[in-house]
């Protein structure tokens, strides 16, 4: 092997410095790790991961099987083949046996970031066939973005052939510069497309390797048109030996000729069942290698004759049924059509089995694949109507004999997948224990399952179980492929969104106003909702019982834009929320509001909130602010999978609206000193119901909905006037002492009425009946989620868990949420004892001027009056002692409703 004088794309006045293995090595820009690696001599110099057997370069692209490197420096690349690693000065690389292993001390990192794109036509694939489509879309006026995941364009492109009458790699360089100089035409190299997914959704990888400051980008491609010009993979054919360092694809062979310059062996034997072989013949010898022969499984064929002519060596019928050699191929044991057999030294094998069309990215959307007889390979078949696919990955590739493996020895050393070391005597031994699918072939034996995702053993692997089972060529094709195409580290994928941007912080509209009030705030979801609003000096307890104390004896106001909010539109609304809800909202009047469960399948309270009545067809239903996201979900779910006949949209608009609720008695005269265009007068605007208007000077909505048990008024107003809002209700009420309040004061006031709080109060083992509210079941209205599973006897056991409250008998003692509680008998029993329920909120009342809790309580609703034990966890190592409360209804404040009207 050496660097040729001429010849390649590579700059010989730029020579580049690499370690490999620790040795220091030199190469040219241009280069591939593999290139530099074959110039400098090294066939060699990777083991397989199962055996360790001695493996060398066998492609010269994505569908290197055996030169797996770890990359160290300037970038860190757990895994990636030496053929798709672009050479740049420094470069360190290390032979990896086809598993990658991570740093003790963690790696260097690039940037990554995420970049969204729409197009009219996106091409992947940067060969001729490629080019081609992409200049024809930018020609019609496409946005156009072209993909390609080597450093080159180009493809196989050849010195030798022309292109529409010019030489082929003038013509690419002309085509490349008139499409990178196109407004609106975008080339990415470098860039693979790791998958292709519904409605012209593309997801594509930028490497950015040759700019290693540059840092790496996931594209996410909207496209209206997608292109497949992935081309085609070389076949290799399974023979004895056939893994040995020296045994090459002939395409590779004359890629490292045509683009890098690098003739790689002195002595070659070609072994090819088509045509193409004899390209790489010629090119070999032309090059300066002896081609001590072309062995050729046909027959008889034209190009024999020609290249006989040409006077190359030519063995027709004939084929490679072995090799020798210790670290690389010595020779190669050829069985002639005789059956004479024959050692010929060589350094090289360079072999061709036929071409397969690149198709994962076509069948991962759910192309298909038909078999080609003539051309033997799998060809794509249907598929979505904007896909298509041109050039080699159509099926344009050379007609070959099939030939899939050589029937020679005992068949464990004709190995069909390098990667996991499979040979087609393991295929045999699956098939021998009664498989028969090459799926269960797959599984059986792990081929197709390593980094290379199969795309050098898939077809082969087909057409050897065919073989073995005696039927057609064809008749069972490759496994399919899962995306991603290329392997892609996690931390790339995850680009900006980790650490402080994992789980960003949302912020409402008026989160600036709440921070100069010293606002004290918790994560719910990822909101950031203000806790309490301590005055200076003030502790929490203290500003907690200030806040309801406001509430229910003046005016509160509260941020509560972080409920999920969803506009469920269409003709169908009513009928999907009468489905989705266990109560029914097809009855619900335009401008009126109703309280709803969502119920799971098993029949358990799934989330809650209300659904308001904007049109005929269109509702706004709220969900619980940790829920919403889940929820939106469960509509979609259903949606498709369930009820696709039904015409509903769903949209998030929880961002898209700001809300203010006011709540206490004052909270109408808060609201028209604010300045309202509403009559919020009880007749005007009874509970439940909601009007459009103006509020403070812009457009809003006006809910009578109440949290508190209160008066309560909620103002809808777009996001940006979020924060203008909530300063001018807090002039406007300033007269009238209103005071912000935080969630736990929200949670007091709720706990106080009873009302729930679903993921407190509720486990997903609670049922509407188990929370004394069977009323909002309605069982005549139709079928609706979790409406069967009602009806099981477990449900309705009178000693399910009920809710309760809970009054300690010491009315100063906070019972600690998650307490369990126990009869009399087990009070100070030793643990394990028997448990009757737990605690699930417990406050401070500033109303109630006592501590109160709510509770799951086995039979609840036939202990009332009784007394029951609340047991904690250990306190300083030592039992809390337990403390005695008793069981009472779960409404402790305005049990007849009679505040919330005002």
């Amino acid at each position: 092997m050496r660097r040729l004088d001429t010849g390649g794309a590579v700059d010989r006045g730029r020579p580049l410095r690499f370690t490999f293995g620790g040795s220091e090595y030199r190469g040219l820009a241009g280069d591939t790790l593999a290139s530099a690696l074959l110039a400098n001599g090294l066939a060699g110099g990777f083991r397989s991961p199962v055996l360790g057997r001695p493996r060398g370069v066998m492609t010269a692209g994505p569908e290197e099987p055996c030169a797996f490197v770890e990359v160290t420096a300037p970038w860190f690349d757990l895994i990636a083949p030496a053929t798709m690693v672009p050479l740049v000065d420094d470069l360190a690389a290390a032979p990896r046996a086809g598993v990658g292993r991570l740093p003790a001390t963690g790696a260097p990192s690039r940037p990554s970031s995420h970049r969204h794109a729409h197009v009219e036509t996106l091409v992947v694939g940067g060969g001729v066939a490629g080019l081609r489509a992409a200049r024809e879309a930018a020609a019609r006026g496409d946005r156009v973005l072209l993909v390609d995941e080597r450093s080159w364009l180009g493809g196989a492109a050849r010195p030798t052939e022309t292109v529409d009458g010019q030489p082929a790699l003038a013509w690419v360089d002309d085509a490349a510069a008139e499409l990178r100089g196109a407004a609106d035409v975008t080339v990415l190299s470098d860039a693979a497309a790791l998958g292709v997914y519904d409605a012209g959704y593309v997801v594509v990888h930028e490497r950015n390797r040759n700019a290693p400051s540059g840092g790496e980008r996931v594209w996410h491609v909207r496209a209206r048109r997608v292109v497949l010009a992935t081309g085609a993979h070389e076949r290799p054919i399974a023979f004895a030996g056939n893994d040995r360092p020296g045994v090459m694809l002939a395409g590779a062979a004359l890629t490292y000729l045509d683009r890098f310059g690098v003739l790689p062996a002195a002595r070659a034997l070609v072994f090819t069942s088509n045509d193409a072989g004899y390209d790489a013949a010629r090119a070999l010898r032309d090059a300066g290698a002896e081609v001590v022969a072309v062995v050729d499984p046909r027959r008889e064929a034209a190009a024999q004759e020609r290249a006989r002519a040409d006077g190359l060596p030519v063995l027709a019928g004939s084929v490679v049924a072995a090799t020798d050699g210790q670290e690389r191929v010595a020779a190669a044991v050829v069985v002639e059509a005789d059956g004479t057999r024959t050692r010929l030294a060589a350094d090289l094998v360079a072999v061709s089995g036929g071409w397969n069309p690149v198709t994962q990215l076509h069948r991962a959307i759910g192309g298909g694949l038909r078999y080609a007889a003539e051309r033997s390979c799998f060809v794509p078949d249907r598929g979505p109507p904007w896909l298509s696919l041109v050039g080699a990955a159509a099926g344009e590739v050379p007609a070959a004999e099939p030939c899939w493996y050589v029937p020679d020895g005992d068949l464990g050393e004709h190995f069909v997948d390098l990667q996991r070391d499979q040979t087609v005597a393991d295929v045999a031994a699956a098939l021998g224990s009664g498989l028969r699918s090459v799926e269960h072939v797959k599984r059986a034996t792990y081929i197709g399952t390593a980094v290379d995702q199969g795309r050098a053993s898939g077809a082969l692997v087909a057409e050897i179980v065919n073989q073995l089972l005696g039927t057609d060529p064809g008749a069972q094709g490759p496994s399919n492929a899962r995306p991603p195409w290329s392997p892609v580290a996690f931390q790339v994928l995850a680009g900006p969104y980790r650490g402080a941007l994992f789980d960003p912080a949302r912020e409402t509209p008026m989160h600036a106003a709440h921070v100069r009030r010293g606002a004290v705030f918790e994560n719910v979801g990822q909101w950031k909702r203000p806790w309490y609003f301590p005055r200076e000096g003030e502790p929490m307890r203290d500003a907690v019982l200030r806040e309801c104390a406001a509430v229910r004896t003046g005016v509160g106001m509260i941020d509560a834009t972080t409920l999920g909010t969803i506009e469920v539109v269409g003709p169908d609304a009513a009928t999907f929320l009468d489905r989705m809800y266990s109560n029914a909202m097809s009855t619900l009047a335009v401008g009126r509001i109703r309280y709803g469960f969502m119920l799971g399948l098993d029949g358990m309270v799934f989330d809650d909130g209300v659904a308001m009545r904007l049109a005929t067809d269109r509702y706004l239903v709220t969900t619980t602010t940790g829920a919403a996201a889940r929820v939106l979900d469960r509509f979609e779910e259903w949606l498709q999978t369930e009820w696709p006949e039904l015409r509903v949209y769903c949209t998030s608009v929880t961002e898209q609206w700001a809300t203010v609720a006011v709540a206490g008695p004052l909270a109408r005269e808060v609201l028209r000193a604010v300045g309202t265009d509403v009559d919020v007068s009880r007749a005007a605007l009874p509970f439940m119901s909601w009007r459009d208007g103006a509020v403070a000077g812009v457009p809003a909505r006006l809910a009578r909905v109440s949290f508190s048990g209160e008066l309560a008024i909620e103002v809808h107003v777009a996001g940006w006037h979020g924060l203008h809002l909530w300063e001018a209700l807090l002039e406007a009420g300033e007269p009238f002492g209103i005071t912000p309040y935080g969630t736990q004061a929200m949670h007091v006031l709720r706990a106080e009425k009873g009302f729930v709080m679903v993921g407190q109060d509720t486990d997903g083992t609670v049922t509407p009946d188990d929370l004394g509210m069977s009323w909002i079941v309605n069982l005549g209205k139709g079928d609706f989620v979790g409406r069967r599973s009602l009806r099981r006897a477990d449900l309705v056991r009178p000693e399910r868990k009920q809710l309760v409250g809970l009054l300690p008998d010491d009315p100063g003692v906070l019972l600690p949420e998650g307490a369990q509680l126990v009869a009399a008998a087990h009070a100070e029993a030793p643990a394990p004892v028997p448990m009757l329920g737990h605690v699930t909120s417990s406050y401070e009342s500033a109303t109630l001027g006592r501590t109160f809790a709510l509770a799951l309580l086995a039979g609840g609703r036939e202990r009332l009056g009784a007394t029951v034990y609340a047991r904690s966890p250990f306190e300083a190592g030592s039992p809390a002692p337990a403390v005695p409360a008793t069981v009472t209804r779960p409404v402790f404040y305005d049990p007849e409703g009679l505040r919330r009207d005002g």
